[in-house]
């Protein structure tokens, strides 16, 4: 048995203050550590980088220990049977914010915090357990303790690379590194400097830099680089974790929860009901960097347990575009995000990109997703789900169509592609905030009410197989996919169109920086006349837009002007008026000349959810509440600027 004990004890009973949900009740949090062993003979192991050099017990296996906390119902026997597991992002818990609408955080059980109370509602058992070895403890993060191997008992020392951006503008700046220095000679490290990620590095008299310390140095920032200028430094590092481990750690726990009665010492697992585990399916999701982990944790084999049995039927990878982990090597760093401007060059993004095993015509390599699962019948049914960010920063053409640019790929029958048209990354509902380093206003479109809807879709696949909504992304056969310079963007005044994507090439890990060859070919979505996609599901604020919403943005000035900016995207309302239209010399119609008062608003908007709602692709009560916030001019700040009637009333009537 992997898991060797696993001690959880009660910490919030009841939660939420005592609410009710649905059939199931009450629900309590339980919290804890497992321990678990790795035989690293074992060839389902085998793959764990530097596992055969860690240190081993008594009986030759590798320990490891991982925080684990549980949601669920006070009365085990009134949840649905089901594990809805969530990989948690550098240590947080995200479930409770992005499926339920509720507060982000650790230890969100207040009653408060719930927002529409989905996952229990429908008597899930919430489960995350911690699988990066590298979290830094503090505000409640989950953590894992993972060893560090030798190289025949002496450390192991290997380059390293940090990049560093976005650091201010004060004249120095602390930088952190992941792994200590092996040698704190500076001869033996170097720092460069660059404004844009492919100009050129360089090293001006005035950037100089000392160490602090073993994992820390100090840089001086050089004349004539702005806040966004990209600091690159290469040293010898020593003493990596065995960071694969995450990947066996999580299919352990999540093993044991699901198959067995009690650990190695007789403690019970807390998933058993009447003598008997009260787990039927497992679901899992992971969003962004914990996306990419389950992407990667399904191409490593992961999703066969140990047993031989299927981990998780059913896989959320949320916002991760085409792009995997940098978690499985020797000096790995699973917290960098391959960006445009930021973290270009790191490993994680290379092929393969999409489930189904294909040829890639760049590397001249055959792989998928599914390559490993396939063969032994554990490949879960995948809901890919992207926002529109991940099109632009995560190169989400390459999920669905060839290397070569030239079709659209046939995704497997148990994978379905799901794009959030005109979303950021991060929803982040209602009033934009500030701009930050960011052009353009956020994008505060939400597409969390379209989860909860597949998630029922994909509970449904997995237990009876009835067949989820068709995959909705964009194409290249329907002409919803087109070239970054084809969009026909709207000359929007105060805009600026770069046509920029986080381009990508095959990259050589063995030196560093990595050497760069031949690039891919990446897509973007084709617009209308207003600057909004056309393609993958539209929530209705897109399809009766008040502005231009854009997966998008640009840096500021004083911030890398005019590479992508970052995660978040853009926001760019409508005039309120022809006449503000005109005198601004903005393309795009006015509100008022595209809505006769607010009556005919709310209808629009009203038809548009209930169609979304007829798809499978919104629950009534939030086709609803959409209507609702339409009606109430809660939905993004502009809205004030439509006539109000008293037609609304009889609209929600009609609707809701």
């Amino acid at each position: 048995m992997a898991i060797l004990e696993l001690n959880l004890t009660p910490v919030v009973s009841p939660a939420f203050g005592g609410m009710e949900f649905g059939t199931a009740g009450q629900y309590e949090v339980l919290k804890g550590t497992a321990k678990g062993v790795l035989d690293p003979s074992n060839p389902l192991n085998a793959g764990i980088v530097n596992l055969d050099r860690a240190p081993r017990n008594s009986n030759g296996l590798v320990e490891y220990s991982v925080d684990v906390a549980i949601l669920k119902p006070v009365d085990l026997s009134r949840g649905n049977r089901r594990i809805f597991y969530e990989v948690v992002n550098r240590g947080t818990k995200f479930a409770n914010f992005w499926v339920n609408s509720g507060v982000m955080g650790n230890d969100p059980w207040g009653p408060g915090d719930v927002g529409t109370g989905f996952l229990m509602n429908q008597g899930y058992t919430v489960v995350w357990s911690a699988w990066q070895g590298d979290v830094a403890a503090g505000l409640g993060r989950m953590l894992a303790q993972f060893p560090i191997p030798t190289n025949n008992g002496q450390p192991i020392v290997g380059t390293s690379r940090e990049e560093y951006t976005d650091t201010g503008t004060s004249s120095t700046f602390t930088g952190n590194l992941t792994y200590p220095a092996a040698d704190l000679d500076p001869t033996k490290a170097t720092l460069t400097v660059r404004a844009k990620e492919r100009d050129l590095r360089a090293t001006p008299s005035d950037l100089t830099w000392h160490y602090l310390n073993p994992i820390q140095i100090s840089i001086n920032r050089p004349a004539g680089y702005d806040s966004g200028a990209i600091y690159e430094f290469i040293y010898q590092a020593k003493d990596p974790k065995v960071m694969g481990i995450g990947f066996a750690a999580v299919r352990d726990v999540v093993s044991f929860l699901r198959y067995e009665t009690a650990d190695d010492d007789g403690n019970p697992n807390p998933m058993t009901d009447q003598g008997k585990t009260a787990i039927e399916k497992v679901l899992a999701l992971g969003v962004s960097q914990s996306g990419r982990f389950l992407r990667d944790f399904i191409h490593q084999g992961f999703n066969e347990d140990e047993g031989g049995r299927i981990t998780f039927d059913g896989v959320i990878p949320l916002i991760t575009g085409s792009r995997k982990s940098f978690t499985n090597y020797e000096f790995a760093q699973p917290s960098r995000n391959a960006r445009q401007h930021e973290d270009h060059l790191f490993p994680g993004d290379q092929f393969p990109f999409s489930y189904g095993v294909t040829s890639d015509s760049i590397s001249g390599r055959t792989d998928g997703i599914f390559a490993k699962c396939q063969c032994n019948g554990t490949c879960p049914k995948i809901m890919h789900m992207d926002g529109e960010n991940e099109i632009w920063q995560g190169r989400g053409s390459l999920v669905v169509t060839n290397t070569t640019g030239t079709a659209d790929l046939t995704l497997p029958a148990n994978v379905r592609a799901y794009l959030f048209a005109g979303t950021q990354h991060f929803p982040v509902p209602n009033l934009p905030p500030p701009l930050g380093i960011c052009q353009q206003m956020s994008n505060p479109m939400d597409y969390r009410p379209f989860m909860r809807a597949l998630i029922i879709a994909l509970d449904k696949w997995v237990t009876d197989g009835t067949a989820p909504p068709h995959s909705q992304y964009a194409s290249l056969a329907n002409g919803t996919f087109v070239s970054p310079h084809s969009t026909n963007f709207p000359n929007i005044p105060g805009v600026t169109y770069e046509g920029l994507v986080n381009y990508l090439n095959l990259l050589n890990h063995s030196t560093q920086p990595p050497s760069i060859g031949a690039p891919y070919p990446v897509w973007v979505t084709a617009v209308d006349s207003d600057g909004n996609s056309i393609a993958g599901i539209r929530h209705p604020l897109l399809q009766v837009p008040l502005g231009t919403f854009t997966g998008w943005n640009l840096r500021a000035a004083g911030h890398g002007a005019n590479d992508l900016c970052s995660l978040t995207g853009s926001y760019i309302p409508f005039a309120k008026t022809a006449a503000e239209r005109i005198a601004l010399g903005d393309p795009r119609l006015s509100i008022e000349e595209r809505y006769n008062n607010h009556g005919s608003y709310v209808s629009s908007v009203a038809r548009a959810a209930v169609k979304l709602h007829q798809q499978g692709f919104l629950l009534e009560d939030d086709m609803s509440q959409i209507i609702k916030d339409a009606a109430n001019g809660n939905m993004t700040h502009h809205q004030q600027g439509l006539i109000q009637d008293e037609n609304v009333t009889q609209i929600l009537k009609e609707y809701s």
